[in-house]
């Protein structure tokens, strides 16, 4: 069994699904129960189980077991069981409040995502100034121009007040 391959199935699942801070960790020297656990999050009840649905169905197409699935009924989050491996799929305050990357996240597994490029973005070391080639241009402000001083401006004349029909009483 390529657990590469199972891995690469439940994220493909969840990218389908636009999942949102997929991350994978390897736990096979935590617990022999499972070697990975993948967690996302989906912005509601309704996303969450569309993700776990799309899990489902990809990793059964490519051949691999679904051995069963929580928390469907609810939504806030979805525990799909492949066997060697774990889907978490969480919405943002239920990731947060339980950070299951601090019970599993020892050696996260790095792979690509879809959206991400192979370059890694690199910050500038503090104290050093960014290069002129990765400054941005500074946004000028547009003004009037100035006048001479000693100049007026024209006043434009003003008009009669115009009268209308006398009101009846």
């Amino acid at each position: 069994m390529d657990i590469r391959k199972l891995q690469r199935a439940i994220v493909d699942g969840l990218e389908d699904v636009k999942a949102q801070n997929i991350t994978v960790f390897n736990t096979e020297h935590l617990t022999p129960m499972f070697e990975r656990v993948i967690v996302a999050s989906g912005t509601s009840n309704r996303q969450t189980k569309a993700l776990a649905s799309s899990v489902r169905e990809t990793v059964k197409e490519r051949g691999w077991p679904v051995l069963s699935v929580e928390g469907a009924d609810n939504g806030e989050w979805i525990i799909v069981d492949c066997g060697a491996a774990v889907a978490h799929i969480m919405q943002p305050a239920i990731r947060d409040y339980y950070r299951l990357e601090e019970i599993w996240g020892e050696k996260p597994v790095k792979m690509k995502l879809d959206g991400e490029s192979n370059a890694l973005v690199k910050a500038a070391p503090a104290g050093k100034p960014v290069t002129a080639a990765k400054k941005a241009a500074p946004v000028k402000k547009k003004t009037a121009p100035k006048k001479p001083a000693g100049t007026k401006r024209a006043v434009a004349a003003k008009k009669p007040a115009r009268k209308g029909a006398p009101r009846p009483r």
